[in-house]
């Protein structure tokens, strides 16, 4: 029988709550991101990007295990030394990736991505300085005028916050249909179609991909698509659309830098059973994509933006996407208790997609114009002896 018709829902959440006893209090702190469990007798807690070793502990290796086993009840999996590898969710949702011996040897390990009712908004992104009101005002102006933009950044960089946010500025006229692997993305629009996909069970039945899930939505008459994070084979479904007349398309991608970010959706669309020669696969890369909003996590445990860069094209002389920053964020050292000093500036170079955004009736903050004649003046030569 069905566990959840055995017992009331309610029940087998504190149930499965009580087998993770130790670390509840951090289940239930807002300021923890993160929770790591590194076996039974060492559990880290992060707060504000920084990691912090608890006193938690469990009684001993079978008790930590056996929380892995009854979370894998509670979503309807397994997990044994057969299938030592475990994603799921808690009854409030925050992500969970378990790793039961042999894989681990030293463990189970387990990690708990903590997930947030209350969603960061690009005011309490300004707030925190993880960009400033100039640049939300050209993010505004990018999204709002239908250009594609990837969020970029490490692991734990604040993608998926940022990404949020950017929903933020779609016009609410328009229908958004999301597609994730697993349930993240709280967009703040009023007409969300939400997507998911789903692993085969055991016996190999019931999958469904998020290159599914991609051909549905071509079909669900979408105004913006968008992928909660691109992994493999869909990048090249998601570069035929942004190439087809899909515009405003909003998805994350895991990388370091703005020239990373290209290479590793190009790496990506490869893994697609589709078969398409490199150099036209290049060239769809750089007229699909408009935007990278680069974020990461700073030394001191602060997430923000870096870059905001514009993709203008693929070079194929030199073999490489070319890239101009409108946004940059400088590094002025670090104070007294040890947090950085830093500011998002806007570079000077006006955007090569400004049309595009004037036909949408919007435009581009002041800032960046006044940084543009700052750049021209002083770029200028200087007047020769004699000539004024």
């Amino acid at each position: 029988m069905n566990s959840d018709r055995e017992i009331p829902k309610e029940v087998f959440e504190e149930t499965l709550l009580q087998f993770f006893a130790p670390v509840r209090p951090f289940l239930d702190d807002a300021t923890v991101s993160e929770i790591m469990i590194n076996g039974p007798n060492q559990i880290f807690i992060e707060r504000k990007g920084q990691l912090t070793l608890t006193n938690a502990k469990f009684d001993n290796k079978e008790a930590l295990a056996a929380a892995v086993r009854n979370l894998a009840q509670y979503v309807g999996k397994t997990a044994d030394e057969n299938r030592p590898i475990l994603e799921a969710r808690f009854p409030d949702g925050s992500r969970v990736e378990a790793v039961l011996p042999p894989a681990c040897p030293d463990g189970p390990s387990v990690s708990i991505r903590r997930f947030f009712k209350e969603t960061l908004n690009i005011e309490k992104l300004i707030k925190f300085d993880a960009m400033t009101t100039d640049c939300a005002s050209a993010l505004h102006a990018f999204v709002a005028s239908k250009l594609n933009v990837l969020v970029a950044g490490g692991t734990g960089s604040g993608k998926t916050s940022m990404l949020n946010a950017l929903s933020s500025f779609v016009p609410q006229g328009e229908r958004v249909v999301v597609l994730e692997d697993s349930r993240e993305l709280q967009l703040q629009r009023d007409h969300v179609v939400t997507l998911e996909a789903r692993p085969a069970d055991h016996k190999g039945r019931g999958l469904v991909t998020i290159r599914d899930l991609f051909r549905a939505t071509l079909r669900m008459r979408p105004d913006r698509i968008v992928v909660g994070e691109i992994r493999g084979g869909e990048a090249l479904d998601l570069i035929q659309a942004m190439t087809s007349g899909h515009g405003g398309c909003l998805s994350t991608l895991h990388a370091t830098y703005p020239k990373d970010t290209l290479s590793r959706l190009e790496t990506m669309a490869l893994m697609s059973d589709i078969e398409i020669p490199l150099s036209a696969l290049r060239i769809q890369i750089a007229s699909a994509i408009n935007l990278i909003v680069q974020v990461a996590r700073l030394q001191d445990g602060s997430r923000k933006i870096t870059h905001v860069a514009e993709c203008i094209g693929y070079d194929a002389r030199t073999g490489t996407y070319q890239l101009q920053n409108i946004f940059e964020r400088k590094f002025r050292g670090a104070d007294d208790k040890g947090e950085l000093i830093t500011e998002l500036v806007p570079t000077g170079i006006v955007p090569i997609c400004l049309p595009q955004i004037h036909e949408h009736g919007v435009d581009l903050p002041a800032a960046i114009y006044d940084a543009a004649r700052a750049l021209k003046t002083s770029m200028a030569p200087p007047p020769r002896p004699g000539h004024g």
